[in-house]
């Protein structure tokens, strides 16, 4: 038995399981003799009565709001995806980012609305200093694809990583050096005790004036109310935002109109529907034959 659940999606996650697993009944009903769950935000209380759980599959790479539940025990092993079609999508979102701020398509956006005409001068790829937080799944893939477009790549990770063209750093006092020499910082760490918060008033500081920052890992680690200063005094010359503090981002907040802000609502890489029920199919059916499987979290790291 496998229950599911999401908030849009169930049905389309339920038909693609049960055509992958034929043996296996598949249901959003929550019944006690459900061996997994396949999950994405799931309400207080959803795992209370699922006494026989095995594991737990989380649709998406986050797992923030599957880890410290009262309802889920530390016991109960629970697995992420591995991209499923979602480093792609991020590879474009960071692209669409890092070209707005090269091509200073925020700035002419603004000319327009003045109905000014005046051309700024060219910037190459070579001479445009993006840093990637993150070496993770997708934020290798980012770093990697900015690195064979030719831009001038660095990236920052808790443990450090080799990636060609990329130069890779760890540890709090080489990501401050680094922030200085960064013109698009790009963000795509999870949430953990120790990124919480990460982006603060001082490390926003630290950017050189007329950088940019792209925003697409976790709500936790940003300070809104630094970024919105930041962005007022020009400091930062645009954002480009998919992750808030709260979500979906409230009515009536700063960010909504601001005009060096773009905002798009956590949709940088969505979960591919067909490949997610894939991937979470062949786990199943490795666990059931004994074998061990990628994606499990490491609770103590948060991913």
């Amino acid at each position: 038995m496998i229950t599911v659940y999401h908030s849009e999606h169930a049905q389309s996650y339920i038909a693609a399981l049960s055509r992958l697993l034929p043996g296996h009944r598949v249901s959003d009903q929550l019944e006690p003799d459900a061996r997994y769950a396949v999950a994405w935000n799931p309400p207080e209380g959803f795992f209370s009565n699922l006494s026989g759980l095995q594991g737990v599959f989380a649709l998406g790479a986050g797992v923030d709001r599957l880890l410290g539940r009262q309802d889920l025990s530390p016991d109960i092993p629970i697995y992420r995806l591995t991209d499923a079609g979602m480093a792609e999508q991020m590879v474009e979102y960071a692209r669409y980012g890092v070209l707005h701020w090269q091509r200073s398509f925020d700035v002419y956006r603004t000319q327009q609305q003045a109905q000014q005409w005046q051309v700024r001068p060219d910037r190459r790829k070579a001479d445009t200093r993006i840093t990637v937080l993150g070496l993770g799944e997708m934020g290798g893939r980012v770093a990697a694809a900015l690195a064979e477009d030719g831009y001038c790549v660095s990236g920052y990770s808790r443990k450090r990583h080799a990636l060609d063209r990329v130069n890779c750093i760890s540890g709090e006092a080489q990501l401050n050096a680094l922030l200085a020499q960064t013109d698009v910082l790009i963000n795509l760490l999870p949430s953990t005790a120790l990124t919480r918060g990460l982006l603060s008033a001082k490390r926003l500081a630290l950017l050189p004036a007329g950088s940019a920052l792209i925003h697409a890992g976790r709500g936790d680690q940003l300070d809104e109310n630094a970024l919105l200063a930041a962005l007022d005094s020009g400091a930062l010359r645009f954002a480009l935002l998919d992750v808030f503090a709260l979500e979906p981002l409230e009515a009536g907040h700063r960010l909504w109109g601001h005009p060096r802000a773009i905002i798009t609502p956590h949709s940088a890489a969505q979960t591919l529907i067909g490949e997610a029920a894939a991937q979470i199919a062949r786990r199943i059916q490795a666990l059931e034959q004994g074998q061990e499987v990628t994606g499990k979290v490491e609770r103590s790291r948060a991913y």
